[in-house]
């Protein structure tokens, strides 16, 4: 296979700078691949926009780099009752808001109970468990009451979604809430956002309870923090080599030993990371309801090829839709998984009624299998087009349709397509399983319309499980009963990796949600 980041890597990369000059000493700047579609905490599921919205505000509490302990953050201590149905969280009294005001229990009640709400249509109200009620006793204390146990509430508690903001502001601007500004506790403070382009923040002067775990608990090293965005992959590799940029994770596979090679850029890993890659079907679309169709599909992938030569070998290629290595992962049914073999995957089709034209294309009924697939402009766009070349082999025209990710999140969102592409972190086998199989997930973040009652009642289970063989056996029957019914094309895990400045003090990379830089606190120039 050819690889399009290969072939591309040295085209033209002068005139493709054209991001701002060099930053000042105590501006930092984090190069980028995509934008969120906006920043406010319960309505984006988007990696990008946790990437921001970690720096812009705080959670209750904090998950250390090991992606196991849960450290205080805005809450100092908290008690669990007996049954597990009941959290009192004991809050800092010294916290305040980026305009000064300070932050008490009602704005931590309105920001819970806002993300609870149905109107606010958060595609992951499901972290939450199931809310009886969350109160405020006093000004320091929240009362969180469950009508069932949930497992992992406090890891849930640490994502960006439940971040805190200020009521006011949220009325004040309406729909405009973190796409025209922002109010949070955060290390940062929202200065400006060109969608698209740049998010400017500022520093927090009055931020001093960052997360136990960090040496610096604030305020924040540099001045100002800028995520600006860069589509073109090279751009992105020239930019840290050349100090346009002080901080990526978003280098092309082509790129990353190149910059471990090069004098003025480090690089750091993570192997802790649970980032999967796939390509998720629509299985209410006619063209890939038929479960021998989306077999022949992950059939006639060769994700280990794909591994090497699009890659680099920098990623794990994946046929499970989690990582080996995440809690409660089962590995009994792996010899199930579904592995390049194009003479099965072509057998498939045949079974299923879809026979090559004259063109070598596969036909039914007078209708092409050219099934369309969505994505991401950028690195997305050369997997789909290596996934494509797959396809066309065993005789299937997939369509791609490229667009930039502002219009990509609400594209998703439809039914007007038969396949996309999403990466997601996780921290668990449940938190994955429970983000996209749910099917009161439909339409986003369960893309696939997958609606099934007994795997519903099954994450139910897993959810509301109080010991751990429970919760394992529970998610494990789900894992093999989608991995069975072939819902996604999974593609690769990935590491997570990120390039620094040499200017830039090595930090370890965090692994929450894939946001490597988590709040920011660790970022400073040496």
């Amino acid at each position: 296979m050819t690889s399009p980041l290969k072939t591309r890597a040295g085209i033209g990369l002068a005139a493709a700078l054209t991001m701002a000059l060099p930053a000042a000493a105590q501006e930092m700047t984090i190069i980028r691949l995509l934008d969120s579609n906006h920043y406010d905490p319960p309505r984006t599921a988007a990696l990008a926009g946790s990437e921001v919205i970690f720096m812009l505000a705080d959670t209750l509490v904090a998950l250390d780099e090991d992606m196991k302990t849960i450290h205080p953050l805005l809450a100092t201590s908290w008690e669990v009752s007996d049954d597990a149905l009941t959290y009192t969280f004991h809050l800092r009294d010294d916290v305040s808001f980026c305009d000064g005001k300070k932050m008490t229990a009602d704005d931590v009640v309105y920001s819970l109970n806002r993300w609870n709400d149905p109107e606010t249509k958060s595609p992951v109200r499901w972290r939450m468990g199931d809310v009886k009620s969350i109160t405020a006793p006093d000004a320091t204390t929240v009362v969180y009451e469950l009508n069932a146990p949930h497992s992992e509430l406090l890891y849930q508690l640490a994502q960006s979604f439940g971040s805190v903001i200020d009521k006011e502001t949220v009325e004040e601007l309406g729909d405009d809430f973190g796409v025209t500004g922002f109010n949070g506790t955060g290390p940062f403070c929202w200065e400006s956002w060109a969608p698209r382009d740049k998010m400017v923040m500022t520093r927090h002067e009055a931020y001093n309870w960052g997360p136990p775990m960090y040496e610096n608990t604030g305020p924040a090293q540099v001045e100002k923090m800028t995520f600006q965005v860069v589509p073109e992959a090279a751009t992105r590799t020239v930019a840290m080599l050349t100090g346009q940029g002080d901080v990526s994770p978003y280098i092309p596979y082509i790129g990353w030993e190149k910059l471990r090679q090069a004098p003025t850029v480090e690089v750091i890993r993570s192997d802790e990371a649970f980032f999967t890659n796939y390509i998720g079907f629509k299985i209410t679309r006619d063209l890939v309801n038929d479960i021998k169709v989306r077999q022949a599909i992950n059939l006639a992938v060769n994700q280990e090829a794909m591994a090497e030569d699009l890659f680099f070998g920098e990623v794990e290629p994946a046929f499970s839709y989690l990582s080996s290595g995440a809690l409660d992962y089962d590995d009994s049914e792996d010899d199930k998984l579904l592995t390049y073999d194009p003479e099965k995957a072509a057998a498939l089709l045949d079974e299923a009624g879809w026979t090559l034209n004259s063109d070598g294309v596969r036909e039914k009924d007078g209708v092409e299998l050219a099934p369309l697939a969505i994505t991401f402009t950028g690195d997305w766009q050369q997997v789909v087009e290596a996934v494509q070349a797959d396809l066309l082999k065993v005789g299937i025209k997939m369509q791609i349709e490229p667009m930039d990710a502002t219009v990509y999140w609400g594209k998703s969102a439809t039914d007007d397509f038969d396949m996309y592409v999403m990466g997601y972190p996780y921290v668990s086998s449940g938190d994955g399983l429970n983000l996209y199989f749910r099917s009161e997930n439909i339409p986003t973040p369960n893309r696939m319309n997958y609606s099934d009652p007994e795997t519903d009642e099954l994450l139910l289970a897993g959810s509301q499980a109080t010991t751990d063989a429970d919760r394992a056996a529970a998610y494990a029957q789900v894992l093999h009963k989608v991995q069975g019914e072939a819902i996604w094309l999974p593609v690769y895990h990935q590491p997570m990796q990120i390039a620094l400045s040499s200017k830039v003090k090595p930090f370890e990379a965090h692994n929450i949600y894939g946001v490597g830089t988590y709040k920011g606190l660790q970022l400073g120039f040496k």
